[in-house]
């Protein structure tokens, strides 16, 4: 398993409130190597604790209140690009290795708005894995609340 994903199972948030979303979730099923770092969403409890055990800041050019938790994890409520319900993400949410991750077709979403040259990187692997039919390496879906 990569470092930064042990080090956010190391972190302990709680289960159910958060997600991974960005581009770790392409490095959870081996489709790129290294995201660089994490972006989380969380809600409730998650967030709670996330800002007792990490450094609270505001990015103010999306308008959202960040934690961050060493030097690779960034832990939001909000997604400052695109109208994506975090609780909706959430609970969506497929658990991949014992990390629960935003769906794909919110991710691709994402992507296409950020449209840099790393998400349409990112957005030819997805294509590719999809065209070859890879199989998710989804160790557990998360049950319907």
């Amino acid at each position: 398993m990569h470092f930064l994903l042990r080090e956010l199972l190391e972190v302990g948030l709680p289960e159910g409130n958060f997600a991974l979303f960005g581009s770790g979730p392409l490095m959870v099923r081996g489709w790129i190597k290294d995201a660089g770092d994490l972006d989380v969403i969380a809600r409730g409890t998650a967030w709670d604790y996330a800002k007792r055990i990490g450094q609270l800041s505001r990015l103010d050019q999306y308008g959202i209140d960040l934690v961050s938790i060493g030097e690779h994890i960034t832990i939001g409520t909000a997604w400052g690009i695109g109208d994506f319900s975090v609780g909706t993400l959430i609970d969506e949410a497929e658990m991949i290795d014992g990390i629960p991750c935003v769906q794909l077709k919110h991710i691709i979403t994402y992507k296409r708005l950020a449209d840099s040259p790393k998400d349409r990187v990112h957005l030819a692997a997805i294509e590719e894995h999809q065209r070859l039919g890879a199989p998710r390496p989804i160790s557990r879906v998360r049950p319907d609340p």
